[in-house]
């Protein structure tokens, strides 16, 4: 199987190191293609990069595209002996942009990205020019599949030994399998899904240790904010929730109208709280609509940048 990273950017897959939140240094995998302003591209929970594998040429010919693997996903670090705490990634992906970049950018953003993304804007606006955020988690009120359910009761240190143990090289078929069959429910079209789609889907899980134990926890974390948020204890989806209305960057919200993970109501919601946004339908799109939508979603992104003269 040829190197997604190699046939895909110029330079390959490149490292990035940053101090993570806790102030110790971590390897962040991106690449990048194309020249101009800064177009960053972010994946979802479990995934990384390759989710946007129909956005970077297309989009890289107006723009500087760089996809960026958060930290515990992917190909960049997983320090699973440091538990994580809420909030890490909005942190981590300011130091990111600030590294990499000396503008504001464009930021495309996917599902946990896409909450991620919003944070970050409220936090840092200086950093963001333009904001596209995809299917975001933003009301949730429980975690969206029985397997993310499942992980986040998982005490961390079984999932350790586990991982240490590289039982999912051991049943790597299996595996496949099984995110295969899991990955086709959230796609409209589950035909769309290639083998070699699944093999590098499932590698960073079944090739690179750390990866299931830190998407457990996150998965952990995702589920104590929504415990918290039911109970009215302090989190931060509320915090982001009570602040959306200070986010002045253009934004334009896309969503699936067949996402059974987080509803259209919901981007309609998020909607009529960013006053300085725009609101698009995608149809016949499931929750992974980076694949699923590729073509429809460029075209949206380009079209926006346009309007709000990024473009």
């Amino acid at each position: 199987m040829k190197d997604w990273w190699q046939e895909t950017f110029p330079k390959g897959r490149q490292s990035l190191i940053i101090s993570d939140v806790h102030g110790y240094p971590v390897q962040i995998a991106y690449g990048e293609k194309g020249t101009g302003k800064p177009l960053f591209l972010l994946h979802g929970m479990g995934s990384w990069s390759y989710n946007w594998r129909y956005s970077v040429a297309p989009l890289s010919k107006y723009f500087r595209v760089i996809c960026v693997d958060a930290k515990g996903f992917g190909f960049s670090d997983k320090p699973c002996l440091r538990r994580e705490k809420s909030g890490h990634q909005v942190i981590e992906l300011e130091r990111i942009i600030q590294e990499l970049c000396d503008e504001p950018a464009v930021i495309v953003a996917e599902s946990l990205g896409a909450l991620v993304a919003l944070a970050l804007t409220q936090k840092s606006p200086e950093l963001v020019g333009r904001l596209v955020v995809i299917n975001a988690p933003i009301f949730a009120e429980q975690l969206p599949h029985w397997a993310m359910s499942i992980l986040s009761q998982v005490p961390i240190e079984l999932l350790q030994t586990i991982d240490s143990l590289r039982l999912a090289y051991l049943f790597a078929p299996i595996v496949k399998e099984i995110m295969a069959i899991e990955r086709r429910k959230v796609l409209f079209d589950p035909s769309i899904l290639t083998q070699e789609d699944v093999y590098w889907i499932t590698y960073p899980f079944v090739e690179i240790p750390g990866t299931l134990v830190k998407v457990a926890e996150e998965l952990q974390i995702a589920a104590k904010e929504i415990e918290n948020l039911q109970a009215n204890k302090p989190n931060m989806l509320t915090q982001i929730q009570k602040n959306l209305s200070s986010i002045e960057s253009p934004t334009l919200i896309l969503w699936g109208d067949k996402d059974s993970w987080f509803p259209a109501s919901h981007g309609e919601k998020l909607h009529q709280h960013l006053p300085n946004s725009q609101f698009q339908i995608l149809e016949n799109c499931y929750h992974d609509a980076s694949t699923g939508s590729a073509k429809v979603i460029n075209q949206a992104i380009l079209k926006f940048l346009q309007q709000t003269e990024f473009l």
